[in-house]
């Protein structure tokens, strides 16, 4: 037998329905990613250090930021120094 597919609701129809009271637990997965701030810097790079990044990125086919940040976290990584500052005790 076939499975079922839910019906499509917009999010204005899943918050009338909420609003009347009704059951509107089915739409959720309660499976989510906790999205931090991002802060945006700015950095000089040499020409031919943007051709490298371009490059990469093409042969990816991601954005030039995404290469940036997974060779940043690597590098991070590799050093230990992705880990968050340790608060000051008084």
């Amino acid at each position: 037998m076939p499975k079922m597919l839910k019906p499509v609701r917009t999010a204005e129809e899943i918050a009338e329905m909420a609003s009347r009271g009704e059951d509107v637990s089915t739409f959720f997965t309660n499976k989510f990613t906790v999205v931090r701030p991002v802060r945006r810097v700015n950095i000089d790079l040499t020409p031919g250090m943007l051709r490298a990044l371009d490059g990469r990125a093409a042969r990816l086919n991601v954005s030039r930021q995404a290469v940036i940040k997974t060779l940043l976290a690597q590098a991070l990584s590799e050093t230990g120094g992705h880990e968050r500052p340790k608060k000051k005790a008084r």
